[in-house]
């Protein structure tokens, strides 16, 4: 689809005269004076072929010229932008390396610029008499320095455009700079675009603008790239900022919308199992959990399919508010559905499960992958004939052979352990079945959905009353015997601990400890007095039911496992775990091996062994010693590894915004569904003559993910 949104005039150096060419925004950017054929492939090669592409090819960054220091006002201290010369430069010797240096001068002072890293790709970037633009915090070391400063290479001639001004920084690649463009050189082009008197028709009605204090399109992409101070720059990153959370609020409206047309059974009733179920409780919920239950009834009362995730630290009471909901939904004769990730986490739900529908007289089963057929049969020809009305179990659940006389309600445990599409090949179980998620820590691609609105979320923020939080520690390996120590103490006091490692055996390709030889060395040195048992993958089925029981009998006191203990363990006696080689897991991860202990009444410590010492495993570390929550630790992973594909089943990465950041535009996020997603209500397929440049807008760069709209 063609689309034209604005013409430009453009002649030689960006004069407007007889010679003008026309330009469209699609046109391709060839036709730009000074955009050669080199130009053109390079270019295009970083994704910028028309004149669109290069009006949305935003500054990665702004250097604020608007406050500039003399050198002679810098005080020790304070964060300053400063132009001036390169007087000097050299690079000398120090005790631990090389250390590389520029002295610069503005005519008031002198400053030095001081480098220990990168020194090779640095020191090519000066010469004497260029001028920088500089920012950084100043420090003194026999005068004033700044070290390993943010600067920019500044042309002499470009004064008239930046002096006084907000600098727009461009992203540049070698390959760009090889092929002679720069920073002046977008600057340049996109200064005469924008000079260019360009009409660029808006989105959206004056009255939008108004309620959500935009400013106009055409005004926001020309400030953008040359603000006048940083208010206007604010003013046009909010508004790309909506721009872009727009039109995926407007995929997840479409999505919804879509949905609703779908239609599911609604349980309306709390039919005849719910309250007796919650009368055989040998506790009372907490609030959080009372609330969490009231939001999933509502949600079932609707006949659209539910999409909603529950989180809760473990020990939270996650699993209980899941034998309430499927004691309702079974009491709205449907079927149920729960999948683990782990045969251990599926047995210990189905225990969990069975003792509390046993009371309701309600057929529950187990089906997990290494049963024996005449087990299998019998289960499979109950779900198939509705006699089994609830089953729980692994991937097995997804297999072709399994099919459901009614599944209503399909409900995932520790979903970060599964991909979107194993999630998807469950609910094509039923037709259009309500879904239910539990996490204690959620993948940063799910969190990234809860956030834009595509799937509800229910938070359980209490633990019971006799619960203590786990106090966690990081450690060098240096430190192993005091933390062994530690241990032996614990064990004297009747406590358990738990050592996880993150392989089973030595690899080629790895350096890791691995958890058999560490067994054998701890069993035969540190803990040779002690009973220490051994868990992990490899083992078959009744080897690790004998060691998890032994373990929970306290016939065991160390156990060390590989990462098969995340889920699954429930021992209130175990109150000290070890983790070794910490940097090398995920944040969720090392949150759900913490669960592991904890869960009774006693002080629980987690000790996360970090034998990689580099200046990213502290700050990640550092994150769970500071908090026991968990979705604040995955509101931390979000921004360290992205929210992933929101539409497809890729689980991290960062989603392709140009301008927008999902961590910190959460006011601007709920502004935008807003606009969205009533606009969706009202004109379902944008066909108001009002909504037509947004409809060729959303057709021309977001059309190609309608096919991804599906479940998650």
């Amino acid at each position: 689809m063609k689309q034209k949104v604005f013409t430009i005039l453009i002649g030689k150096n960006g004069n407007n005269n007889l010679n003008e060419k026309l330009l469209e925004l699609n046109s391709s950017i060839s036709l730009i004076d000074g955009v050669g054929a080199v130009r053109q492939k390079i270019l295009n090669e970083h994704g910028i072929f028309t004149i669109n592409d290069l009006l949305y090819n935003f500054p990665r960054r702004h250097l604020d010229r608007t406050t500039i220091t003399p050198i002679r006002k810098i005080q020790k201290g304070n964060e300053v932008t400063v132009v001036a010369t390169i007087e000097t430069y050299g690079q000398k010797p120090i005790r631990r390396g090389k250390l590389f240096q520029v002295i610069v001068s503005d005519g008031t002072g002198l400053l030095t610029l001081s480098w220990f890293n990168g020194i090779r790709y640095i020191k090519n970037n000066f010469k004497i008499g260029c001028k920088l633009a500089i920012h950084g915090k100043v420090d003194w070391y026999n005068g004033f320095t700044i070290t390993h400063p943010e600067f920019e290479v500044l042309d002499q001639d470009e004064d008239p455009m930046l002096t006084g001004k907000v600098i727009p920084l461009y992203n540049l690649t070698q390959e760009l700079k090889s092929g002679g463009i720069d920073q002046r050189f977008f600057r340049k082009v996109i200064k005469s675009l924008i000079a260019s008197k360009i009409k660029i028709p808006e989105l959206f009605s004056a009255k939008i603008l108004k309620e959500k204090q935009l400013i106009p399109l055409d005004k926001a992409l020309c400030q953008i790239h040359f603000s006048n101070n940083l208010d206007d720059l604010g003013a046009a990153k909010r508004r790309l900022k909506f721009d872009e959370h727009f039109f995926l609020q407007l995929l997840v409206a479409i999505r919804k919308n879509n949905i609703k047309k779908l239609g599911t059974k609604s349980f309306f009733d709390i039919g005849p199992y719910f309250n007796v179920v919650l009368q055989t409780l040998e506790f009372n919920l907490t609030k959080a959990q009372k609330n969490v239950v009231q939001e999933i009834h509502s949600d079932l009362k609707i006949s659209n399919p539910m999409n909603r995730l529950v989180q809760g630290d473990v020990g939270c009471g996650k699993t209980i508010v899941a034998i309430l909901v499927t004691a309702l939904a079974v009491g709205n004769n449907v079927q149920v559905a729960v999948m683990a990730p782990t045969e251990i986490l599926a047995r210990q739900h189905y225990e969990s499960f069975r003792k509390k529908l046993d009371s309701v007289k309600v057929p529950c089963a187990l089906l997990v992958g290494k049963q024996k057929e005449s087990e299998r049969k019998p289960i499979l020809d109950g779900l198939q004939n509705g006699k089994i009305s609830v089953v729980i179990g692994t991937h097995a659940l997804i297999q072709k052979k399994v099919i459901f006389s009614n599944l209503g309600l399909a409900i995932i445990d520790e979903q970060h352990r599964f991909g979107v599409n194993q999630r998807n090949e469950l609910l094509k179980k039923g037709k259009n079945p309500h879904f239910l998620s539990m996490t204690a820590t959620p993948i940063p691609r799910t969190l990234a959905i809860t956030y834009h609105g595509d799937m509800d979320l229910s938070i359980i923020d209490e633990l019971p009353l006799n619960r203590i939080p786990v106090r966690t520690k990081i450690v060098d390996s240096l430190r192993l015997k005091k933390v062994y120590s530690f241990i032996r103490d614990e064990v004297k006091d009747g406590r358990q601990c738990i050592i996880v490692y993150p392989l089973i055996e030595e690899s080629e390709k790895s350096d890791l400890k691995a958890a058999v030889d560490a067994y054998d060395k701890l069993a035969e040195e540190e803990f040779s007095k002690l009973k220490v048992g051994l868990l992990h993958g490899k083992m078959d089925s009744q080897d690790k039911d004998d060691v998890i029981s032994k373990f929970s009998q306290n016939k065991i006191n160390i156990l060390v496992s590989t990462t098969v203990v995340e889920v699954g363990l429930d021992i209130p006696n175990a109150t000290v775990m070890v983790i070794e080689h910490a940097e090398r897991f995920g944040l969720t991860q090392l949150h759900q091996l913490r669960g592991r202990v904890g869960r009774g009444s006693e002080k629980s410590y987690c000790v996360l062994v970090r034998r990689e010492i580099t200046e990213n495993s502290k700050n990640r570390l550092s994150i769970m010693e500071k908090t026991n929550n968990g979705f604040d630790i995955a509101d931390q992973d979000l921004k360290l590894r992205g929210p992933g594909d929101m539409l497809g089943p890729k689980q991290a990465g960062f989603y392709q915004y140009k301008i927008a950041n999902l961590v910190f535009d959460k006011v601007i996020i709920n502004e935008a569904r807003e606009v969205a997603f009533d606009i969706i209500e009202k004109d379902p397929n944008l066909e108001n003559i009002s909504h037509k440049i947004l409809k060729d807008n959303f057709m021309k760069n977001y059309s190609h993910h309608l096919n991804d709209l599906k479940l998650i």
